[in-house]
């Protein structure tokens, strides 16, 4: 079994380098036994990440990972985040007691604001600062924060933010520029979810030629490319068996010079400031 290696946030706390997503899960009822056998078939292969919130099915997410992790929360890394229009002082607080009460547990690894919503800064880091002190969460972050948005949290949160979670993948390499640099100099662990840009990396004929060199697939190829990086970490979403095993078996791929500057003739890096993709 592939090990997967750790990213250290501000705290000093390790966060897993490599998770699983759960993303447009818990969306359907019909559909929640095979969501909840890939996240436990995830647990079984070495995963120990895996990334919610509340937004997703409404809470239904939360409750499929409450199925998976049954017995078995020790050694778990669990994110999840709160909306912007729960992001107050007193609705954060009640949110995150909601969703730890959907997930059957007693604390998150990790907490973040889903977006910037109308709540002052002042207010979420207080809830969050509150939940910390009572033991709900371990550490907190944002998501979905550019540069100078995040730059304004870190002044009001005392250097407290454990990680900020964007759309990051070869197709949407415009964080590069300013974003994820400034976050390599302050220590802060990026999450990249849509590591396959919602589909048509998975299916991409530049992965693909380099993924066939390597015998692998061009999802894996989309994944490696991101788990190389420092500080960096992948949260692919699987509903599906087959696709978690194929995510996870990424660990294994090393890229080479001549591999990676394919991929950049393929993807260009920025080279200038680019708005921030959202999915």
């Amino acid at each position: 079994m592939s090990t997967i290696p750790t990213v250290e946030l501000p705290s000093g706390a390790r966060m897993p380098k490599f998770g699983i997503g759960t993303w447009r899960m818990g969306e359907d009822r019909r559909r929640r036994k095979d969501e909840t056998e890939a996240i436990r078939h995830g647990i079984d292969l070495g995963f120990t990440l895996i990334d919610t919130a509340e937004m997703y099915g409404e809470g239904g997410a939360e409750e499929a990972i409450a199925d998976a992790i049954a017995g078995r929360r020790d050694g778990l890394y669990i994110v999840s985040k709160v909306y912007p229009h729960n992001a107050s002082r007193r609705d954060a607080v009640a949110a995150c007691e909601r969703s730890l009460k959907r997930l059957r547990i007693e604390r998150l690894d990790l907490y973040l604001l889903h977006w910037i919503g109308g709540a002052p800064f002042e207010e979420t880091i207080g809830a969050f600062q509150k939940l910390k002190r009572d033991g709900k969460i371990a550490d907190w972050g944002v998501s979905n924060f550019d540069l100078g948005d995040l730059q304004a949290w870190w002044a009001k949160d005392g250097g407290g933010c454990g990680t900020n979670q964007v759309m990051y993948n070869l197709a949407r390499r415009g964080i590069e520029f300013d974003l994820l640099p400034w976050m390599q100099r302050h220590g802060i662990p990026l999450m990249a979810y849509s590591p396959f840009d919602r589909g048509p990396l998975a299916r991409d004929r530049a992965l693909k030629a380099v993924a066939d060199r390597l015998g692998a697939t061009a999802a894996q190829v989309a994944l490696a490319w991101l788990l190389r990086q420092p500080g960096v970490v992948a949260i692919p979403k699987s509903a599906d068996k087959a696709r978690t095993t194929e995510n996870f078996a990424a660990l294994k791929i090393t890229l080479g010079d001549a591999d990676l500057a394919e991929l950049d003739r393929a993807f260009p890096p920025p080279s200038g400031k680019r708005s921030l993709s959202m999915a």
